[in-house]
Formats: structure tokens, C-alpha cells, sequence
């Protein structure tokens, strides 16, 4: 992946008037890390010790602003880190995300909370996009597998993240459920959602965990078309959120993380875009 100045051909696109570099970024997360919580002991390790966070109350009140969606699905709630699959990564991800995402475009994301909602939650519908982490996990019932597939059907987008290996089956299975004519494609760097903001020439992209499995990219269109929109965008053996988790710490090299961010603000331009 190279940077490059954005595409700017009109207000829609969102993004600012003026290229942003590496130094841009570079520097945003450097006052990110300042800012940003300082108490863990360590990427891992202080995150270990440190008490699980609340879910419930976490929720923005509704205004007509960009704000992070997190999907909180069935099954496991316990498991890794004392935390359940769907909130991996929370809540360092999306607001350092968010952070990068108002520095660079003209969105003015809600910075300091965001959403958890359940797939049936009515909520839902009042947001373009949402994330699910670890979806190697996900089950879901009758009720939210018809309301997931409502929101796709109505315009919403799904970036799903941090899952690999036998996780696809389970992946797979869900996303039959929810739109049984639905096929996962493998994307390529051609692909515009590559190309919404940042443009990115090469997903010869550097996964947070060391395996030899190569990071893929996947969607599905509506109707299965590819000349229509993409429902949604899947990070197969790969873990953007990890890096926009620790992004501050000094644990993974600016680069790799500036990488993850880059994937991040094009999904977002693509999903507000089309």
C-alpha cells in the first residue's frame, strides 16, 4: 500500500481539500498517545489485570452524527482476556479510530463513546455501518438473523474483523442464514473500496498475529452483482481493530498501524458513499 493524495472529485467524497501523508497520521497518534488511556501496564499484560469493561449502558443518544456501532451477538461471554469475542478490542479501537476518522475528514464522529448493539436492536437502523469482532463465534436467533438481514437489505454495511483459520465455517454458516442467494467473493486492490479515500494499490497487508496465513479480503453485493454496492467487507485472517487497539502504545510499529487505519476510513467512505 502506497499513499497518495484522496480522490477529492466532490463534497460527497467527505475528505479534506489537502492531501494527508504519513506525517499526518504519524503525528495524530503520537498526541493519541498522550492523550489516550495511560493506565494499562502493557498491551497485553495490563489488560489482563485491569477489571472488563461494562457494556450495558453503551450507547450514544441519537443526533444525526457518525458514531461506531459494535454488534454484540450470542454465545460465548466469557473465553479470551475474560471478555466475550464481540468485544475484543473495546473500547481503544473505535475511539482511537474515531479519533483518526474526524482528523481526516469532513465526519464529525461522535469521539469519546459509542454504540453496542444486539442485531435486533431497533437502534440499529440509524446507522450506515457496523462491526463485528471475532464473528468465528457469532450465533445468533430467528429474530436476529431477519433483522440483520433488513439492515443490509435498507442500505446498512458490515465490517466484519479479527477472525481466522476454521473460523470461516462459522462465518460462512451465519452469513448463509442471513442471505441464503448471498456469495462471499475475494476482493482485490482494484476493488473502489480500496480506493474511497486512501488509495491502496497492494493487500499485501502485515496481520497483527504472526502466522503464515495471508490476510484476505471478502464482500458480497447486492444481488450478487457487482456492479451494485458491497454489503459488506470481511478482514479473513487478519485483525485491523488489534492495531487501531494499540496504536498508542508503542507495541506495534506506526506503520503497520497507520496501514489498518488506511483500510478503516476508505470502508467508511465507501459504506457513506454508496
Amino acid at each position: 500500500m502506497q499513499w497518495a493524495c484522496p480522490k477529492v472529485t466532490g463534497a460527497s467524497r467527505a475528505t479534506p481539500g489537502t492531501c494527508v501523508g504519513l506525517l499526518a497520521i504519524g503525528c495524530l497518534l503520537v498526541t493519541v498517545a498522550v492523550e489516550v488511556l495511560a493506565q494499562d501496564e502493557g498491551p497485553f499484560f495490563g489488560r489482563r489485570r485491569r477489571p472488563a469493561p461494562s457494556y450495558d449502558n453503551e450507547r450514544v443518544v441519537y443526533d444525526g452524527r457518525f458514531a461506531f456501532v459494535r454488534l454484540r451477538y450470542g454465545g460465548s461471554d466469557g473465553g479470551f482476556w475474560r471478555e466475550p469475542p464481540w468485544a475484543h478490542d473495546y473500547p481503544r479501537a473505535e475511539r482511537h479510530f474515531m479519533r483518526i476518522l474526524e482528523e481526516l475528514t469532513f465526519l464529525r464522529p461522535h469521539r469519546e463513546a459509542s454504540n453496542i448493539l444486539t442485531l435486533d436492536d431497533p437502534e440499529l437502523s440509524n446507522y450506515p455501518i457496523a462491526y463485528m469482532s471475532e464473528p468465528g463465534f457469532w450465533s445468533m436467533n430467528e429474530d436476529e438473523t431477519t433483522a440483520l438481514r433488513n439492515y443490509l437489505h435498507k442500505g446498512g454495511f458490515l465490517i466484519f474483523d479479527d477472525f481466522r483459520g476454521a473460523h470461516w465455517q462459522n462465518f460462512e454458516a451465519r452469513m448463509r442464514e442471513v442471505l441464503p442467494e448471498g456469495r462471499l467473493v475475494e476482493l482485490d486492490a482494484t476493488h473502489p473500496i480500496f480506493h474511497s479515500f486512501f488509495e491502496i494499490d497492494s493487500l499485501d497487508f502485515v496481520q497483527f498475529y504472526e502466522r503464515n496465513d495471508r490476510p484476505l479480503f471478502y464482500g458480497m453485493y447486492e444481488d450478487n452483482d457487482p456492479q451494485k454496492r458491497l454489503l459488506l467487507v470481511a478482514n479473513y485472517n487478519n485483525d485491523i481493530g488489534e492495531y487501531w487497539e494499540f496504536s498508542d502504545t508503542g507495541y506495534v510499529p506506526i506503520d503497520l498501524s497507520n496501514e489498518a487505519y488506511k483500510l478503516g476510513v476508505n470502508y467508511v467512505m465507501y459504506a457513506m458513499t454508496h
